[in-house]
């Protein structure tokens, strides 16, 4: 599939990754894909989503990915009952370890190979939305998977973080996919 990719769309992929390694991510999902079409506020993907940039999506996910999970926040609350706060805790051990301290460490496979975080994986919605980014080149009767079909892949699957933050921020992504696909039909 990546063969059909434009060097635009390929670097959007690779940029994704990047970005989830920048924000120290375990996989590469929907959201980082967001960040990698937003990066060029120029790009034609960019333009059609306005009403947020690269910072805007940035703060959303960070926030997004910030929300306690697993009982973290019930932990926090009954750590500062005993007058620890656990913000404070972590504040001390990145001054201390210095930043990322307290991300995961490198882990064995079940055959014993070391994952260092370096080659992250995509998750299922990210990996939904990149064959749904095909099937709308398809639709559309075009050769190349480009930036457009890329969102609108992520449009399609309609379920990430990435579509979540869309519509949180007041985008209406079926109108903006209708004009993209008007746009892209020869």
């Amino acid at each position: 599939m990546f063969e059909r990719f434009t060097p635009e769309a390929r670097q959007a992929v690779n940029h994704a990754m990047a970005e989830a390694r920048r924000l120290a991510h375990q996989h590469t999902g929907t959201e980082h894909l967001l960040l990698a079409l937003l990066a060029d506020p120029d790009s034609g993907t960019a333009q059609a989503l306005r009403g947020i940039d690269h910072a805007q999506a940035a703060a959303a996910i960070e926030a997004a990915v910030r929300r306690p999970c697993h009982g973290e926040e019930l932990d926090a609350d009954l750590l500062s009952t005993l007058g620890i706060d656990l913000d404070a805790v972590r504040e001390k051990i990145e001054a201390s370890f210095g930043p990322g301290s307290l991300d995961r460490a490198p882990f064995r496979t079940r055959r014993g190979a070391l994952i260092s975080g370096r080659h992250l994986t995509w998750t299922p919605k990210a990996k939904k939305a990149l064959e749904l980014s095909l099937r709308e080149a398809l639709a559309l009767k075009s050769k190349e998977i480009n930036t457009i079909h890329l969102l609108l892949g992520l449009f399609r699957e309609g379920s990430g973080l990435a579509m979540r933050i869309l519509v949180e921020h007041g985008l209406d992504t079926d109108a903006i996919a209708a004009r993209l696909r008007a746009n892209e039909t020869p």
